[in-house]
């Protein structure tokens, strides 16, 4: 078996920012060709979408924009379409277990190719309160204060 590249396509800074990660999965995403082609090119957004598992035990990607394909013509889908996630039915069982606890979500945060695939990385993870956000910026600051005095001390 070769080594597989990965390449970053999409990447969701705010979900870090938003929610403490708990748990991440690897999910492949059902895209049609036109899809697959814009994303190649570099055209999607992951920053406002979630993802849902519905009654059939199916997991749904809402909310991510991928820019139809300028050679697509008539073959291109609606941007924001709903895309069904591929996760292994263990894996699915494991978040909805999780999910029925008070304040976790899942949350996609990035789109990669692994090899010639497009990859998701969704993490199960519990939203942060203001002053959770609070405390973060200011040791943030307090590492960056931390950093400048070494440098300065150290010319």
């Amino acid at each position: 078996m070769g080594k597989e590249s990965t390449k970053l396509i999409a990447n969701n800074k705010k979900a870090w920012h938003d929610y403490f990660i708990e748990d991440k999965f690897e999910a492949g995403i059902e895209l049609v060709g036109t899809e697959v082609k814009s994303i190649r090119q570099g055209h999607c957004s992951i920053k406002e979408a979630f993802i849902r598992i519905d009654k059939n035990g199916e997991v749904q990607l809402y909310g991510m924009h991928i820019s139809p394909y300028e050679k697509g013509n008539i073959f291109n889908k609606d941007p924001l379409r709903v895309r069904k996630l591929l996760l292994h039915k263990y894996e699915i069982r494991k978040l909805i277990g999780k999910m029925e606890q008070k304040g976790y979500t899942l949350v996609p945060l990035q789109v990669y190719f692994k090899g010639s695939r497009i990859k998701v990385e969704i993490a199960l993870a519990k939203g942060k309160k203001l002053y959770d956000k609070r405390h973060d910026i200011a040791k943030k600051d307090q590492r960056r204060a931390a950093e400048r005095e070494f440098k300065v001390k150290n010319l």
